[in-house]
Parts: C-alpha cells; sequence; structure tokens
C-alpha cells in the first residue's frame, strides 16, 4: 500500500511539471509587481554585469535557494530566466515542486533579451 501511495504521488507530480509554461524571452515587455515576480537566477556577478529592471536576483547555485524563494507569494505568477534559459528552467521545476502555482521560464535568457 506504501508503494502505491508513493506511485500515485510521483505520477502527479510528474504531470504537474510537464505543465510548466514558457515564453521566449523576447516577448516579455514588462510585468505588474501586484500579481507578478521577476527572478533572475544567475549569479550576483551576472546579475550585477546587467539585468531586467525590477527582477530579483535569486541565484539557483545559492544554497538558500529554497529558503529565498519561501519568501514570495505563491499565488503571483512567477518570471523566471536566467543567461541562455538551463537554470531557470531548473528553477521552474523546483518552483513547482515546492508549490508555486504559476511558474513561467522566459526562454533564451538575458543573453537573447540584451539582442532585442
Amino acid at each position: 500500500m506504501k508503494n502505491l501511495v508513493f506511485f500515485i504521488l510521483s505520477c502527479i507530480s510528474q504531470i504537474a511539471l510537464c505543465q510548466m509554461e514558457s515564453k521566449p524571452i523576447t516577448e516579455f515587455v514588462s510585468y505588474d509587481p501586484s500579481k507578478e515576480v521577476l527572478i533572475d537566477v544567475r549569479t550576483p556577478d551576472e546579475f550585477n554585469g546587467g539585468h531586467i529592471d525590477g527582477a530579483l536576483n535569486i541565484d539557483w547555485f545559492s544554497s538558500d535557494f529554497n529558503k529565498q524563494v519561501e519568501k514570495l507569494e505563491k499565488d503571483k505568477t512567477i518570471y523566471v530566466y536566467c543567461k541562455k534559459g538551463g537554470r531557470s528552467l531548473k528553477s521552474q521545476a523546483r518552483l513547482k515542486e515546492l508549490g508555486f502555482l504559476n511558474v513561467v521560464n522566459l526562454e533564451g535568457g538575458f543573453d537573447a533579451y540584451s539582442k532585442k
């Protein structure tokens, strides 16, 4: 019985992860801070080299990533980006695992955004 419950919970979490939303960062124009949060998951050095106005810097590689994002409201739409898209995709999956309801990965990352 214990294995069946674990299997069912695993299936549910996989289904939730498969329903992740993405959009090209080049289509990202602005956001409403009262309903949305923009997170740059690059390192502080990368962030200080340039970022989207209003973005919070929460480093994916930080040992307290989970603790930092727990301070955010789970019912707000969360936009995540990194340099090219790898870390933001991982961050998106982690945020979904942590119970955030609407997390959008901004594909292409800051490199694509800075070229638009």
